[in-house]
């Protein structure tokens, strides 16, 4: 009973970075609702209860592939939607280093190569959509939409995105060369493990401010002035198009990025060499198709050659609220529908690693809806 309302119903997971502070903070502790988008059917059914995809210590595959059936979904109560928080499957999560899961392995092998990242972090394991590990991000753009990234703030189909409270940037703000009072800033709600003071500055180079915090920061008698940080291009870092989708010379950076269409299922394009970055992992990996470049704007597709494809399912561009430390589709691309687990509900534990019981217990964050 308690593995069918798993799979068909709720779901428990616990939120393990930062990426979406201050809406969902580390160590909160969700249920995440399957039916809010329609429950998938197991793609892979043999597997331990309650194990994900790796067994507790020793690491390995809580799975067996020998059985696998085709992505199919039962009704739900609704569609993603602009906003939603959703918690989804990784989608470069279907190759990963033994030695570092958590880190994206198609971002090793373009800053190296896959011969030095199986060297390093090997070896390496392939996993189906289902056994991927899970992220929750805040859906900013649906299928067919069109998505733009200005100064640090997105945009879809031209109009801004609503200032939701929990939505942060990063910002420079230089004090009077004495720092911020610790205990005023941890009342504030700042995580501490991104709170760092320069005394070169002196103040903070990047302090995670929220519409409500940079007010407060800004009104306090030792601050100086705060400026948001701004990435320009080119970017004081090198290879920056190598850890941006699509991966190739765009001219955009996390703060300024797009403008990018997210594709649609039975939607078309004429496949250029401009356009073939943007889409080749979908049409090879995502929708399963042999794809070939046969000469100079032809293209061969399971075997026939055309200069189009459509798009066989719905894709979404996720990212997290706390914008500057949050790995998301500026970095790995498009969701596809197949890969959507399901909606947040409620948060049923909350706890802070940086304090000892009882206050590493966040009272009021106990059994919030969401």
């Amino acid at each position: 009973m308690v593995t069918f309302i798993n799979v068909f119903f709720f779901q428990a997971f616990k939120i393990p970075s930062s990426s979406m502070e201050s809406s969902l903070l580390t160590g909160d502790y969700l249920f995440v609702s399957k039916t809010a988008y329609g429950p998938k059917l197991p793609q892979t059914p043999l597997s331990v209860p309650f194990v994900h995809n790796t067994m507790p210590f020793s690491g390995k595959e809580s799975y067996s592939t020998a059985l696998q059936f085709k992505y199919r979904r039962i009704k739900g109560f609704g569609h993603v939607q602009r906003n939603d928080y959703v918690v989804f499957s990784f989608p470069h999560g279907d190759t990963v280093l033994a030695k570092a899961p958590a880190e994206d392995y198609y971002t090793h092998v373009r800053m190296t190569s896959r011969e030095y990242a199986e060297k390093m972090y090997g070896p390496i394991k392939v996993r189906p959509v289902d056994k991927k590990d899970h992220y929750v991000k805040r859906c900013v753009a649906v299928a067919g939409d069109t998505l733009r990234v200005v100064d640090g703030w997105v945009f879809v189909n031209g109009q801004p995105q609503e200032r939701y409270p929990g939505i942060q940037n990063t910002y420079r703000v230089v004090t009077d060369g004495s720092a911020i009072n610790s205990v005023l800033l941890r009342d504030m709600g700042f995580n501490q493990g991104e709170v760092w003071y320069s005394q070169t500055l002196p103040g903070y180079p990047a302090l995670p401010l929220t519409d409500e915090r940079y007010e407060k920061v800004k009104a306090l008698a030792n601050v100086v002035s705060v400026e948001q940080n701004v990435d320009v291009y080119p970017p004081d870092y090198p290879d920056s198009e190598l850890m941006l989708f699509p991966f190739v010379a765009t001219g955009w950076t996390r703060d300024n990025y797009g403008p990018l269409w997210i594709p649609a299922k039975g939607e078309s394009v004429v496949l250029t060499a401009d356009n073939l970055p943007f889409y080749r992992r979908i049409i090879e990996v995502y929708e399963g198709n042999s794809f070939e470049e046969v000469g100079e704007g032809r293209y061969r597709i399971n075997g026939e050659e055309t200069d189009s494809y459509t798009f066989q399912m719905d894709y979404y561009f996720m990212m997290g609220d706390n914008r500057h430390n949050s790995l998301d589709s500026r970095y790995w691309g498009f969701v596809p529908e197949d890969h959507i687990v399901g909606k947040p509900r409620v948060i049923w534990m909350s706890t802070d690693a940086n304090q000892k019981f009882p206050r590493n217990i966040r009272w009021r964050r106990l059994l919030k809806f969401l």
